[in-house]
């Protein structure tokens, strides 16, 4: 519950931070384990015990926070793509690399070994 209530005026209802994250967070668990958002916000705000409209907003603006949502979402999920198949390149060169040092390390002890003409 809030910690401080006025009664009979909702509007006034202050939350902590704490609160706000709290409810952030059941709606996102919320979310997972139904698949959808729809009537998220409602079951916690209810359960809760706070504003539909303030869950709403709450967790609104933790997702563009997050750059889950908002003007950035979309760049952000480009660029961790991006970053996803830089990775992948970037294991597939330092394997190849390494493989190119150990038969360079292997051909030259072959050299070596061999008899002088």
């Amino acid at each position: 519950m809030p910690n401080e209530q006025s009664p009979g005026k909702p509007t006034t209802r202050r939350y902590s931070e704490q609160e706000r994250l709290s409810a952030v967070r059941m709606c996102r668990q919320l979310e997972k384990e139904l698949g959808t958002s729809h009537g998220v916000v409602r079951r916690v705000a209810d359960h809760l015990g706070y504003g539909v409209e303030s869950v709403r907003k709450w967790w609104r603006d933790a997702d563009v926070a997050d750059g889950i949502a908002g003007p950035d979402a979309q760049r952000v999920v480009e660029l961790e793509a991006e970053n996803k198949e830089l990775n992948q390149e970037l294991r597939e060169l330092r394997r190849a690399n390494e493989i190119l040092r150990k038969a360079s390390a292997y051909f030259a002890q072959a050299e070596l070994d061999r008899p002088p003409r």
